[in-house]
């Protein structure tokens, strides 16, 4: 993969995770709403989900996207810089196959490995 499709790549990822968090954003200003005027305890509602684990849920789902944003945003800025495919703890070229399947990741496979991500 080229650096221009690498990119391409990147940037693709930076507006699906943007698209992401302002559709999560969107559904928890919503359910905020809906919430406003229930009881805080709705844990034993039969309809369905209980509103507090659905917030929970999508909570957890805006995070993720947020961090995925952090990541590619941190890539593309390495990129920018010409440090982008250089592992960051041994400072060795990172494979063109590992930033196909992860086009953000900061470390080689083995430091990666080392360091548990």
């Amino acid at each position: 993969m080229t650096d221009a499709e690498l990119r391409a790549l990147l940037e693709g990822l930076h507006h699906e995770a943007v698209d992401r968090v302002a559709s999560l954003d969107t559904t928890l200003a919503q359910l905020a709403r809906d919430r406003t005027g229930q009881s805080d305890d709705d844990e034993h509602d039969p309809e369905g989900v209980p509103l507090s684990a659905e917030w929970s849920r999508l909570s957890g789902l805006r995070d993720d996207a947020r961090h995925e944003l952090q990541h590619v945003a941190d890539a593309l800025a390495r990129m920018d810089a010409g440090t982008y495919g250089v592992c960051a703890a041994c400072g060795r070229r990172i494979p063109p196959a590992r930033l196909e399947a992860r086009p953000f990741a900061e470390l080689c496979v083995p430091c990666a490995e080392k360091s548990g991500r």
